[in-house]
């Protein structure tokens, strides 16, 4: 089963999920998409999947910092648009296990998964 974790590299929260993994010997690619950014196709999928709201990082600086008129009225587009023009503002990590998709790190959540 392939296993792909998508983030940025510099995150405590992508490191708390990577050493989770490292420790239960999971191997699995790592996708920085703050360097290798993220295909627009690609979260639209997610959105799909999760729901475009689980995918913002409300709390997060980036999203905080944005003009109020780009957090006002929020679409599934707008939002997309978002997430491509600043990869910063997804959440994470998004981990891909065959397809199934978790947003965030919970511990128990992974257990259950592996």
């Amino acid at each position: 089963m392939a296993v792909t974790i998508y983030g940025i590299k510099n995150c405590d929260t992508m490191k708390k999920a990577r050493a989770w993994l490292d420790k239960k010997g999971i191997v699995y690619a790592f996708h920085d998409y703050k360097t290798a950014g993220v295909e627009r196709g690609c979260l639209e999928d997610w959105a799909d999947k999760v729901g475009w709201e689980s995918l913002i990082n409300r709390a997060g600086t980036t999203f905080r910092k944005l003009p109020e008129k780009d957090k006002e009225a929020l679409t599934r587009n707008k939002a997309i648009t978002l997430m491509l023009d600043q990869p910063s503002m997804i959440k994470r990590p998004v981990l891909d296990v065959g397809g199934k998709l978790l947003v965030g790190f919970r511990p128990e959540q992974y257990d259950r998964v592996f």
